[in-house]
């Protein structure tokens, strides 16, 4: 039996080989243009370039977990890449350099999903608990053309303070598996008083803590070599 599965909708990105490298990068880059490169396994490396706009458009719209139709010059047929390891310059923000991973669409791979937080929670926005986020992105495996954008989290069910949602409440599709334990809490709303007793201790308070705890190591140890004797 044939696998006739239409792979979704990908943006279309297009490139050009490019023959700069090292500092000679630079001056594609005043010209708006981004240095990049193409790889993957059984794949020879290409040296490609991109334009800001352009790129920065596509990146907008896939981030690095959907696929791109990559069309380089020259080249009869597109490729299916991911965006990786994108690098921007610290003080302006400005894309500097860019991967681009071509992955076997026949083999599972694992990939961070950034999760979307949406709705309103009762005990947030009534009970003024604080709102935290202990998970802001996950890893999950699959093949490249069931990867999602993002995944969403309704935060509607906190209704309670103390409430939370756990990884395995998360709703994904059954192609998609989830690579974190499942009792895991991805977000919760937590009593105020604790978020603020725990950020206003203070510092002595603190040290003493840790000066306690290496205490207690200390004569653990001096108990383990006293039985050793």
């Amino acid at each position: 039996m044939h696998n006739n599965k239409k792979i979704k909708y990908m943006a279309i990105l297009s490139v050009k080989t490019r023959k700069e490298t090292g500092k000679k990068t630079e001056n594609l880059r005043k010209k708006g243009i981004i240095p990049a490169v193409l790889y993957g396994p059984g794949v020879k490396d290409v040296l490609v370039e991109v334009g800001e706009k352009d790129f920065e458009k596509v990146f907008k719209q896939t981030g690095e977990s959907s696929l791109v139709d990559l069309k380089i010059d020259g080249e009869k047929e597109n490729r299916k890449v991911f965006i990786h390891d994108v690098q921007k310059d610290a003080v302006t923000d400005k894309f500097m350099h860019a991967d681009f991973f071509q992955a076997s669409l026949k083999d599972e791979i694992e990939v961070k999903i950034p999760l979307v937080f949406e709705g309103v929670s009762f005990a947030v926005k009534d009970l003024g608990a604080n709102l935290v986020k202990n998970i802001t992105e996950i890893e999950v495996k699959a093949l490249p053309h069931n990867l999602p954008h993002d995944i969403k989290v309704s935060i509607d069910g906190l209704l309670k303070i103390g409430d939370h949602i756990l990884v395995k409440d998360l709703i994904v599709p059954k192609e998609i598996k989830i690579m974190k334990k499942p009792d895991e809490i991805i977000v919760s709303a937590v009593e105020p008083e604790k978020v603020e007793e725990e950020l206003e201790k203070p510092i002595e308070e603190k040290v003493e803590e840790v000066e306690k705890v290496e205490k207690e190591k200390k004569e653990e140890i001096v108990e383990e070599e006293d039985q050793k004797k």
